[in-house]
């Protein structure tokens, strides 16, 4: 394999957990469908059984740890985040539960943002409180503000940047500078930058997670998650995912890995075409705010522009007041904004956000409905039009 360390994150997107010259000269790992692994020795056997006990996972022992197909993933999502190591799951909560799980028992305190993804939240609420678990959330704009509401007991800060439906920034390296002096692990959701875009461990984070169904994969065909860990995190992340029975498909696996190499290219055109229809939609009548960081005079622009290499596709608008029967008639019949949730896939999509019923750290109040908006890969000039329909159908239902 070759030495990928001088380079650049677009050619580590290409080339990283990729061996041609083991695989017979095959430019994709291939795929291994597999439960049971055969040892030739009892040596060995017990060897490999040391390893998974202690944590390691060097070799590979039985199909739920991984096989080379995972490794190969793994390694690249590593490659380009800059991690120690990666544990693969089912699905993007799947990689949350299992990072949570991993450093909190009952009796610890967690802080977690406010606007963070719905069913992490969900699993906050449901599971880790109902183990014992103090919860605690913050509003994403707190900063170094944050220090206030460590307790003796706290032992994770979750972080979500920009949050989920509302997309407020959150100053990363300013909270783990803190968490770094007091112990505290932090865990970070990255799936809107994706690796392209930010990473998380060169700001402080010990774990990143990704849901790999979205943009990695880029074709809204599979269900994944991966966490990229610290030295320190890997074991416990690792061990934990097993132990409650998290892994992938090697299918889908194998076509995250064949979207990754995409994955640069389809970012920069993702931002493009999110960052010229949240500008039209700016100038609007119908548009009370558009809610996307890459745009210069939104409130998070500084902490973007200084930390992120860009931007996704994925914005938020909120509209002036209508009826909800303007709503419904804007939405029902758009041609390439289709409704459906998930991101990050060539699509457009958009769905209606209820952003209010999600916050306790801080309300949230805005004019009228909210949106979400994905910007697909489609013509942005296609995509315009599909809204300047949408907005009058929107009038015309008045």
């Amino acid at each position: 394999m070759i030495d990928l360390s001088e380079f650049k994150r677009d050619t580590l997107a290409l080339h990283a957990g990729r061996d041609p010259d083991g695989n017979h000269g095959v430019v994709n790992p291939p795929v291994y469908h597999c439960s049971t692994v055969i040892f030739p020795t009892v040596e060995i056997l017990l060897e490999t059984r040391r390893d998974r006990a202690s944590g390691a996972y060097v070799g590979f022992t039985y199909g739920r740890e991984g096989t080379p197909t995972t490794r190969a993933f793994e390694d690249a999502i590593t490659a380009l985040e800059g991690g120690y190591r990666a544990v693969v799951t089912s699905c993007g909560l799947g990689a949350i539960a299992a990072s949570l799980t991993a450093f909190l028992s009952a009796g610890d305190h967690l802080l977690i943002v406010d606007s963070l993804y719905g069913p992490a939240r969900a699993f906050c609420e449901d599971f880790l409180k109902k183990f014992g678990v103090e919860v605690t959330y913050y509003p994403p704009s707190i900063g170094a503000g944050i220090e206030a509401l460590f307790q003796p007991n706290t032992r994770v800060v979750y972080i979500e940047s920009p949050g989920s439906l509302t997309f407020e920034m959150t100053d990363v390296p300013a909270i783990t500078k803190l968490c770094r002096q007091r112990g505290v692990t932090t865990i970070m959701d990255n799936t809107w930058a994706s690796p392209i875009c930010f990473q998380p461990l060169k700001h402080g984070v010990d774990v990143s997670i990704n849901a790999a169904t979205k943009y990695i994969s880029g074709h809204s065909d599979l269900m994944l998650g991966i966490a990229v860990c610290t030295e320190a995190a890997f074991i416990p992340v690792k061990k934990t995912a097993s132990g409650s029975g998290y892994c992938g498909g090697p299918d889908d696996i194998y076509m995250a890995l064949r979207g990754l190499r995409t994955l640069p290219l389809r970012m920069k055109r993702h931002q493009e075409t999110a960052t010229r229809i949240a500008l039209w939609l700016q100038g609007r009548p119908e548009v009370a705010r558009v809610l996307y960081p890459a745009l210069p005079d939104d409130p998070g622009h500084a902490i973007w522009k200084r930390d992120y290499d860009g931007a996704s596709g994925l914005f938020g608008v909120v509209l002036n007041a209508c009826t909800e029967t303007q709503f419904a008639a804007m939405l029902d019949h758009m041609s390439l904004f289709r409704l459906g949730y998930s991101w990050g896939g060539y699509e457009s999509l958009v769905v209606p956000t209820y952003p209010s019923d999600l916050r306790s750290a801080e309300k949230w109040v805005a004019p009228g409905p909210s949106l979400r908006f994905h910007a697909g890969l489609e013509d942005p000039d296609d995509l315009i039009l599909d809204l300047e329909r949408g907005f009058a159908r929107l009038a015309q239902a008045a």
